[in-house]
Parts: structure tokens; sequence; C-alpha cells
């Protein structure tokens, strides 16, 4: 018999309405109620990849080498400049010139002087020689008197009196030699004068003393050469610059000459190569940072002054890795959350070299094991989980 709803009373409707229900809700199974009740978390696989340990660094790029060049000789007006700011110079080029009119005058003085000690040495050899022949026939006269006094001829004052005149021409032969001798020592000086002179002449062009490019110039026409003050030139050798780059404390351990860099200057789109030259020695007391020297292959394309980040490979190898955002702890108590199953598990792990965002996992999983992408955010040791593959997880966002 067809009973129409529109006569049953409410009560009725609303009895049949929860039976209904009731008979859905136990056709669920107690399994398929507790895999919806699981959480999802995200879970990652431990994946042998290619890592590099990368210190970072960053400062400033200057010169190798900056060699200032001063004046050799002071108190001479600068006549002429020959470089300018930018120019690249050779060893021994010509930067200015000094002027020269009062070493000129001083090396025609010195030019008489050579001539007065020619003219006196050329004297004093001529009275040597005068005295020598004196002094030879004065003995000669001597040894004859002497011999016809012995014989009983001449007379006793006689030998003295030839005796005396051979010993005054023998003086006098002694003070012709010395009188040659300071003449010639004379004329030493003298010579020492002009090679001065010559030696102040060549000074007063201002060379580089080495090749490379001129980065300032002090130097100005009319002023007076002058080593006290600033330099006239400085020349940044072979034109080379590297990057002085300041490095965290922890990592200068880590670096060593022979190291390959990677420069970001700002300014310049492309990125630059470099290698390490030197490690300071030493570590500021105050910032703690150390500092690295950083050649730069191509440093024709920056300037010095310029701001460049660095980053220095260390060593590079395949190893096991998994996200940074999957270890926790720190020290000897870094673990990461192993899932077998739905289960989770704390596992303590070894780790090395972090790469981005990944890091390396050394001891404590194998390749393929699973483990909780962010450890610690929701799950603990011991929970159960419904694990969803990261992978899964970025193709489901």
């Amino acid at each position: 018999m067809h009973i129409s709803t529109a006569l049953l009373p409410l009560a009725l409707i609303a009895a049949l309405v929860a039976n209904g229900a009731a008979a859905e809700a136990t056709a669920v199974s107690p399994v398929e109620k507790s895999t919806v009740s699981l959480p999802a978390i995200t879970v990652s696989k431990v994946t042998r990849l290619p890592m590099n340990d990368v210190v970072a660094a960053s400062g400033l790029i200057g010169a190798v080498e900056q060699v200032l060049v001063q004046p050799q000789i002071e108190g001479q007006a600068i006549d002429a400049i020959e470089v300018e700011i930018g120019d690249t110079v050779a060893a021994g080029q010509v930067l200015a010139r000094l002027s020269d009119t009062s070493l000129t005058l001083q090396k025609s003085q010195l030019l008489a002087s050579l001539a007065s000690a020619n003219a006196t040495i050329a004297q004093a050899e001529a009275q040597l020689i005068e005295a020598k022949t004196a002094a030879d026939e004065a003995v000669r006269v001597k040894n004859r008197t002497l011999a016809l006094t012995a014989a009983g001829t001449t007379s006793k004052s006689a030998a003295d009196t030839a005796t005396a005149n051979a010993t005054s021409t023998l003086a006098r032969v002694t003070v012709a030699t010395q009188g040659l001798v300071a003449a010639q020592a004379q004329l030493t000086l003298v010579d020492a004068q002009v090679a001065n002179i010559d030696l102040s002449l060549k000074r007063t062009l201002v060379t580089a003393p080495v090749a490379g490019e001129v980065v300032e110039r002090n130097a100005m026409v009319g002023a007076i050469a002058s080593g006290g003050g600033q330099p006239m030139f400085m020349i940044v050798r072979g034109g080379l610059l590297e990057l002085r780059a300041d490095v965290a404390e922890q990592d200068i351990l880590k670096l060593q000459a022979g190291q390959k860099a990677s420069l970001s200057v700002v300014g310049l789109a492309e990125t630059l190569t470099g290698t390490v030259w030197l490690v300071e020695p030493t570590v500021d007391a105050t910032t703690r940072l150390g500092r690295v020297r950083i050649s730069i292959d191509e440093s024709d394309r920056v300037r010095s002054g310029m701001f460049a980040d660095a980053r220095i490979l260390v060593q590079s190898r395949e190893a096991l890795a998994v996200p940074v955002s999957a270890v926790g702890g720190s020290g000897s108590e870094t673990r990461a959350l192993k899932v077998s199953g739905d289960s989770v598990k704390a596992t303590m792990i070894t780790t090395g070299i972090r790469d981005g965002g990944l890091i390396e996992v050394m001891s404590g999983l194998a390749e393929g094991d699973l483990i909780v992408t962010k450890a610690g955010a929701f799950v603990r040791d011991g929970d159960h989980i419904n694990p969803i593959m990261a992978d899964a997880a970025k193709m489901s966002n």
C-alpha cells in the first residue's frame, strides 16, 4: 500500500532519515576511516647528487700591486707631463720632464774644473820628470866626488856638498810625486762630480719603473718636484686587479691558493672567473673576518674600487643529499625523520657539504630512504602519517 509522505507525521519522517544516515555510516570500513584521518606530510627520497662545497665572500676590487713614482731629484720645476690617467706605459717610458737648466750650468763649471785638473796633472808630471833628472845627475856627482875624495884628489868639503845636493834633489822628486798624486786625486773628484751631474740630468726625466696602467697623476707643470709630498704618479703594475674579499671566520681554514672562484660584479651581467692566490694569515679581532685575495682573469672588464661577490669552490663530489629543511638539531645531535610505511622514526645522521637548498648525508641514511621534507614542523618521532612524495606535492600545487 502506498502511503503519501504528505500524510505522515513529521516525527516519523525524521526517524526514517536518521535510520538511512546510520546505515550509510556503517558502510565505511574502519581502514578507510583511519587512512582519511592521517595527516598528509610531504616526504623526500635520499638521492645521490653532485655536491659543491662553496664559500661565499665579498669585497672591493683593487690593484694587485701599486707602484708610486716620486722624483729622484728635488728642487727642479716640472717642465712637461708626458702621460695622463688611464695610459698604459712601458718600463722606462718617460712620464714627466724636469727643468735641467741649473744642472747644465753646474756641469759646465765642472767641465772647466776638469780641464784645469788635467792641466795640473800635466804640470805635475813635468815637474816630476825634471826632479828625477836632477836627482839622477846629483846622485852621479855625489858618487864621483866620494870616489875622488877616497883617492885623495878632492877635498872632504866637496864630497859633503855633492851629498847634500843629491839629498835635496831626491827630496824634490818626492815632493813632485806627491804633487802628481794630489793632481790626480783632484781629477778623480771632478770626474765624480761630473758623473753625479750627469746622473741628475738623467733623473730630470721621470720614467716608469714598471710597465702598467697610470691610475693617478698629481704632477702639474710648473710645480717644484719634491719627494716629500704626494707621488707624481701611481701605476698599477701590469694593469692587474684583484678582489680583496672578506670571509667568515669559520670558512677561512677551508681556503687555499689555487682554488677557483666565480665573481659577480655590480654593473656587470656576466660572471667573471678568478683564482685564489693568497689567504691572509690573520683574522680581524673586531669583525672576526679573514681576507682572501683573488686574481681576476679578465681584469680589464672591471675597475678598481668596484664591489664584487665571490663564490669559491672548495671541493666537488657526488654524495647522498637531502633538503636542508629535512635536517634538524645541531652538532652531534643532527637528525632526520625517516619514514617506514606510515610511521616516522627519528634517525641520527652526520652531515657534510651544504650546497644551496641541499645538504650532504655522510652516515645514518641510505640511498632511496624516505624522510620528512620539513623535519620538526608538524611531525614527531613515532607519529603516523600519510606520506606524499615531494615531486607529487609540487605537481598538485
